[in-house]
């Protein structure tokens, strides 16, 4: 299935089956699934409030070919902002939790600009990464990266900084906020390049805020993504990045702590 396949059988059911071709490991793709339960979760919400900030806790490895229940309800919908949770379950366990902040416009003074986006190689110079069966998550089938910053996973290399460009390999049909959350999960964490071999890593908590007034996004266009590392230790890594338009608009900014197992 397309991720606008998935998209409006999530609109229409509240259990779901996730395809292998969205698998990474022994869990659906992250950011399939946060993209899923924020699909029923905007649809709860009074017309004109965008989405400004979610947060999600992966509590359990949501697995592929076992049905799973999406779950959403408005905690409380105020003069302008509206609180909603979201979360999926499956064999009766959360798997994972959302909480998600939709609010309108405000007037106000305040007005800062956003910082500029990074210099970088253009898409067409940037090295691909191709799925590579047994080896490449299968959800990379669904999703295109363009390398541009930073050493590839599980090269040793270490540095702070990973990303680059992605697109869906599919164009879809619109372009979504739950398209822009699939995206910016796709990359690998940033702590990878650190090992010389392949070890199990997976987010633990994610927050993303998208900017709005959103800049306009065509569906076949792509989007910039640059991480960075905080701090990393103990088994943890601690992760910001940005996300730009290829005109070098800001689209999100996304915080993850992830586990690292070796």
């Amino acid at each position: 299935m397309t991720f606008d396949e998935l998209l409006r059988a999530a609109h229409t059911s509240q259990d779901l089956v996730m395809p292998d071709s969205w698998s990474q490991g022994r869990a659906t793709f992250g950011g399939l699934t946060a993209a899923l339960i924020f699909e029923r979760m905007q649809h709860l919400v009074a017309e004109g409030r965008a989405m400004r900030s979610m947060q999600v806790s992966f509590v359990g490895p949501v697995e592929p070919e076992v049905t799973a229940s999406f779950e959403a309800g408005i905690l409380r919908e105020g003069k302008a902002v509206s609180q909603v949770q979201g979360r999926i379950v499956q064999n009766d366990e959360p798997r994972l939790m959302c909480l998600a902040s939709f609010g309108g416009d405000r007037d106000s003074e305040v007005q800062v600009d956003a910082l500029p986006a990074p210099e970088v190689t253009p898409v067409s110079q940037c090295q691909g990464l191709d799925y590579i069966e047994g080896v490449t998550p299968e959800f990379i089938r669904q999703i295109e990266m363009r390398w541009a910053f930073g050493n590839l996973p599980f090269s040793g290399k270490g540095g702070r900084e990973l990303g680059g460009w992605m697109q869906f390999r599919k164009t879809p049909e619109t372009f979504s906020d739950a398209h822009i959350i699939a995206l910016v999960d796709a990359w690998p964490p940033a702590v990878l390049p650190y090992v010389k071999q392949r070890v199990r890593a997976s987010s633990l908590s994610w927050a993303l805020d998208i900017v709005h007034p959103r800049p306009v996004m065509e569906p076949g266009d792509w989007l910039l993504y640059k991480a960075s590392i905080d701090q990393a230790g103990a088994g943890y890594g601690h992760t910001q990045a940005g996300i730009w338009t290829a005109r070098g608009e800001l689209v999100a900014l996304s915080r993850q702590t992830v586990t690292v197992f070796g």
